[in-house]
């Protein structure tokens, strides 16, 4: 009967089953752990799966139930069970927070209570964001910047996720001030502040998990409504639903868990990748299965991703291999300065047709503004897959817009109060109180002079001030920036707020040199605030541009499922990934993070890094060490690994370099990496004469144009 149905869908649908994912598809009953390696056809096994248990089982599609981790998948896995069993009805593929819903949303109005959704899409005023930002306010006094929003929402789903309880929040990490005093209020106001109860997402987890622990009756209905039970991308899955699905399935046991422990890299928002470790302890007659052959990437990549992942200790023991051909070998790309990796990409990028075959991925969101900036100016267009509008909202953003508008005009305090603690006058809001009652239209630094009390020492720093707007009055915007980071003190008070209110430095000063970057070649502050605005609306449109002929901008961890031609892994610096923060905590995680961007490529492959960034030296990422070393490893048994002390294909000194032989002509002035500045005398079938200031010398033209060592002048 299996081979009949296996032989069926391969006449019909072309698929083909490998021994591994036909031993899945037959697995129907009791529990089963599924271990998917990267590209080793996860989805359309789980599929097949599903329709044997309909088709040759004769299950009825709606006792299966289907759980994903997130929407996208739900509906992907949809779209992929239409396509593959058209003519069966329709199979429940839902998240687990939809699941929880239904489960809350049953009990609460047996119950008669009145509730409100304060989280996603809400047309009602009152939501999280708000509210946290009101008590944040209420504590600590202070306003809620947009990254302290982000990482106490992370802290919160953290906490829930995990199951913690109230007397161990304190000891959660957090840099947000009073994290645990403002949790137990904004818990507080969601049960009495209001005339309904108010519930956040990680609510519905919570209260799911507490009805089926207590509701008996409830949860005999919902184990009654399912005979099968398949979660997938199980290694994003938290302890809370976990233990949803286990009560689920405690009756008829009969559920597969896919998922790649190699590939769990949430662990941040409650991800619990142990709990796939200790799989048999919950399930001790289950059965494990590993599916590891890749079908998506060359000999080369998943050759030398295995070896990569090994290096971690706390995973199965798993052997991904591939009957791809090879390809070309991993390139390894190391610049002497930041701002040549984008160029170059740009450089490689604008002339391939097939875009969308095309992705960069990067560890942090910050990464994506300078792609944008180079790759917009280029005229190539690009997807970003998970845009964050929060840079050009950023308040540091602000505070340098306003320092700008101050150098129009000086006489109005509405500006100067935005920026007035974070200038070099020392002004208190005292005296800038004091300062906004006068309203005579001079000089706001003129009347704090004349007529607000103010220390002695002030006196010379205000008219230093002026003076100094004065100056910047039509100056170009990236020597403008540079003034107020240095003459007007701004990145002095931020080095103050940093240690003050436990900012990270790195990040701020990250925001101001990208703002530089985006001022290069700009004439003037109009200008410079104008491109901001565009980049701002470039980036809310890139992200419809899934489906056209656009590079892919993406980080690691949102390029998970994904898969391109050719992969570019950017800014592989240590202190980037991993992270001060990897090395403290889990470095296993960050491995898996390398691992997970790796493995997106098809054929094409590139580990991009750069010996200095904004004058301070950069070290490279210890992974791509890691990788050079397995890509090169000693010839000899027991032989020190080869230091990567000079690697030819790796260097690129310089984006506008010349590598093309035919732009060579005699007379032409050129810039040589090492000699300087020259003449070419003459040009030979393999030698070039150039003569430098102080010599003459005669080189390989093969070698000027490989190594990129010539540009034009």
């Amino acid at each position: 009967m299996s081979h009949d149905f296996f032989y069926r869908k391969y006449k019909e649908t072309g698929v083909q089953l490998n021994e591994v994912q036909r031993k899945a598809v037959l697995h129907t009953e009791g529990p089963l752990l599924l271990l998917a390696s990267p590209g080793s056809g996860k989805t359309t096994t789980i599929i097949m799966r599903i329709g044997y248990l309909i088709q040759e089982k004769n299950v009825l599609p709606s006792r299966i139930k289907a759980v994903t981790f997130s929407r996208a998948s739900a509906n992907d896995m949809e779209a992929r069970f239409k396509q593959l069993f058209p003519g069966l009805p329709p199979v429940n593929f839902s998240t687990i927070h939809s699941l929880a819903f239904e489960t809350v949303r049953e009990q609460l109005y047996k119950e008669r209570v009145d509730y409100q959704i304060i989280e996603g899409n809400t047309e009602s005023g009152l939501h999280k964001k708000l509210i946290l930002r009101k008590l944040f306010e209420s504590v600590t006094g202070e306003n809620m910047t947009d990254d302290q929003l982000e990482e106490f929402m992370t802290y919160i789903s953290f906490i829930k996720n995990k199951m913690i309880g109230q007397e161990d929040w304190p000891s959660i990490k957090c840099t947000v001030p009073k994290a645990a005093k403002i949790l137990r209020k904004y818990e507080k106001f969601k049960q009495t502040g209001h005339h309904r109860l108010l519930l956040d997402f990680d609510d519905m987890l919570t209260m799911a998990n507490d009805i089926f622990e207590n509701n008996t009756d409830l949860l005999r209905k919902y184990q009654s409504r399912y005979d099968y039970i398949l979660t997938d991308e199980s290694q994003d899955t938290s302890l809370v639903q976990h233990k949803i699905i286990e009560k689920l399935a405690r009756e008829h046991r009969n559920l597969c868990v896919v998922a790649d422990d190699d590939q769990s890299i949430y662990s941040w928002r409650g991800a619990e990748p142990s709990y796939l470790l200790d799989f048999k302890k919950s399930y001790p007659n289950a059965d494990i299965l590993f599916m590891e052959r890749n079908y998506r990437s060359s000999k080369e990549i998943v050759e030398t991703a295995n070896n990569f992942i090994k290096q971690n200790k706390n995973r199965y023991a798993k052997n991904m291999f591939t009957k791809n051909p090879s390809s070309k070998p991993i390139i390894f790309k190391k610049f002497s300065d930041y701002k040549f990796q984008v160029k170059y990409l740009v450089k490689e990028i604008r002339e391939e047709r097939n875009l969308s075959d095309i992705a960069i991925l990067y560890r942090n969101n910050s990464s994506s503004i300078a792609l944008m900036n180079e790759f917009d100016r280029a005229g190539v267009p690009f997807f970003m897959k998970d845009a964050d509008n929060r840079f050009f909202s950023h308040w540091v953003v602000g505070d340098i817009l306003n320092f700008m508008r101050m150098t129009y005009t000086d006489k109005r305090p509405e500006i100067l109060e935005k920026i007035h603690t974070k200038l070099n006058g020392y002004i208190t809001k005292k005296q800038m109180l004091a300062l906004k009652q006068i309203r005579n239209n001079e000089s706001v630094f003129d009347n704090l002079v004349n007529y607000v009390q103010i220390k002695d020492y002030q006196v010379k720093k205000l008219i230093e001030n002026k003076e100094t707007f004065r100056q910047m009055k039509g100056m170009p915007p990236l020597h403008a920036i540079q003034v107020i980071r240095d003459k007007l003190g701004y990145e002095k008070a931020l080095e103050n707020m940093c240690e003050r209110l436990g900012f990270r430095k790195e990040y701020l000063l990250g925001i101001l040199n990208t703002l530089e970057e985006i001022a290069q070649d700009l004439a003037t502050m109009e200008e410079f605030a104008g491109r901001l605005k565009h980049l701002e609306a470039r980036l809310k449109t890139s992200k419809f541009k899934k489906d056209e002929n656009a590079v892919t901008f993406s980080t690691f961890h949102s390029a998970k499922g994904l898969e391109f031609e050719k992969v570019y892994m950017i800014d592989l610096i240590d202190g980037v990934i991993p992270s001060a923060e990897d090395k403290k905590g889990d470095m296993e995680e960050a491995v898996r993070l390398f691992y997970v961007g790796m493995t997106r490529a098809k054929n094409h492959l590139e580990l991009i890094s750069y010996q200095q960034k904004d004058g301070s030296k950069e070290m490279e990422s210890p992974f791509v060490s890691d990788v050079w070393n397995i890509v090169n490893p000693p010839k000899e048994i027991g032989s020190k690994m080869p230091e990567r002390k000079e690697k030819p294909q790796t260097v690129e000194a310089n984006p506008n370099a010349i590598t093309d032989s035919s732009e060579l002509r005699p007379g032409m002035p050129v810039k040589h990496r090492v000699f300087g500045k020259g003449n070419i005398e003459s040009l030979g079938e393999e030698t070039i004469h150039i003569k430098f200031s102080n010599q003459e010398k005669a080189l390989s033209i093969k070698m000027c144009v490989e190594r990129g060592l010539l540009e034009t002048v």
